[in-house]
């Protein structure tokens, strides 16, 4: 019987995996299915004591109007949703646009592209990776996103507090899409005009930030990074151009087509330098030796990070707090089947016995080695003792 029950089982089995096979072949055969998580929306429905006018959400769409910039442009900076809405307290109303990127790198380029002469840069709040703040507008960006608030009046201090819990709720940047662009913490402080300062990682984003080469001979296919930054002081007025290649060797390539491309190098009105995989150059009203001096001050190994170059401690708590959340649910979860698994096995058991006509359950059999005596002890004799006693 029990021959024929394993049989039973083995053929039940095989039967099962058959399908199971075959039904993996079909799926593969009509192509893969990827489930992918929805993401989390871009502007929430509330921040603080602001509330979205439309009750319902806005729809997220690829393109956006950020001050009228030129979409190619923030679509060669990584560009993947953007949305727009109205927020209303106490009878105001902000205008919030809002642009998510692939990676920090690419949404501080389009903050740069963004970004206009003259705004104050860099408030006091320390809520923002980067802020510009200028008439009624206020730019800033969080993680790998950039977003632009309208007031419709003159910011104040207190408008820029409210924006927090906004920072706050933005997506996160993690692990390589959170990495701080260096060059950009390169340029020289002194005499720097406030928001003058451009970054770009395409052609495209170089030719609408202004940048003073031609774009198209910059070989941008070898995925060099460009800074251009406007200097005015008692100096005189210069624009300053950093360009950082993969290799010194490719670095040494751009030097000699910048030296071509700008004539006043001849001339004395500006001065190039190539430095391991940096390229700078700098033009216009400085003298030679003001501006030799302005890149000559300029090397990789002297480069600052900020606290934004780490992540914020409370970035590194929640981390912690989903993993070891995961990890209980996921001990719950497996705890949880063991206990169903430990029933079915039980009742099923106990159904298998009842059909074959025997008792739900069995008494517990004990195992014996049977110790008890098997003959009769020994008798000793003692010396007085007759033989056969």
């Amino acid at each position: 019987m029990g021959l024929v029950l394993g049989t039973r089982r083995c053929v039940a089995l095989a039967v099962m995996s058959a399908g199971l096979v075959s039904g993996a072949r079909g799926s593969w055969a009509q192509g893969s299915v990827t489930l992918m998580e929805p993401q989390a929306p871009l502007l929430p429905a509330k921040f603080g004591e602001w509330t979205r006018v439309d009750a319902a959400a806005v729809a997220e769409g690829a393109g956006s109007a950020l001050l009228g910039v030129n979409p190619r442009a923030l679509g060669e900076c990584g560009q993947i949703r953007s949305k727009t809405a109205d927020y209303t307290r106490g009878g105001r109303t902000v205008h919030v646009q809002a642009v998510q990127f692939g990676d920090r790198t690419g949404a501080y380029s389009a903050f740069t592209l963004v970004e206009r002469l003259g705004m104050r840069v860099g408030s006091e709040l320390g809520i923002f990776d980067a802020d510009a703040v200028g008439g009624d507008a206020v730019l800033f960006m969080v993680g790998k996103s950039v977003v632009l608030a309208n007031f419709g009046t003159v910011v104040t201090a207190q408008d820029l507090g409210t924006l927090r819990p906004l920072a706050e709720a933005m997506p996160k940047a993690f692990g390589n899409t959170g990495a701080v662009p260096i060059l950009p913490t390169l340029p020289p402080a002194k005499g720097l005009v406030g928001g003058s300062l451009r970054y770009a990682l395409g052609p495209v984003s170089y030719a609408a930030q202004g940048g003073v080469l031609p774009a198209d001979s910059l070989n941008w296919k070898m995925e060099p990074e460009a800074v251009t930054a406007r200097y005015n002081d008692e100096r005189g007025n210069e624009t300053l151009t950093m360009l950082m290649y993969p290799t010194p060797t490719l670095a040494k390539e751009a030097a000699k087509t910048v030296q071509g491309e700008v004539p006043a190098l001849a001339s004395g009105g500006a001065r190039l330098r190539q430095d391991g995989t940096l390229v700078l150059l700098a033009t216009g009203t400085f003298s030679g030796d003001a501006a030799q001096q302005m890149i000559a001050g300029i090397h990789l190994s002297q480069m600052t990070f900020d606290q934004d170059a780490h992540p914020p401690f409370k970035v590194v708590a929640a981390q912690t707090f989903t993993l070891l959340e995961n990890i209980a649910i996921l001990s719950g979860v497996l705890g949880a089947g063991a206990v169903l698994l430990g029933f079915f096995l039980g009742f099923g058991r106990a159904w298998f016995r009842v059909l074959r006509g025997k008792p739900a359950a069995v008494e517990v059999e004990f195992l014996s080695l049977h110790l008890a005596p098997q003959n009769k002890p020994a008798v000793f004799r003692g010396p007085d003792s007759a033989e056969g006693a």
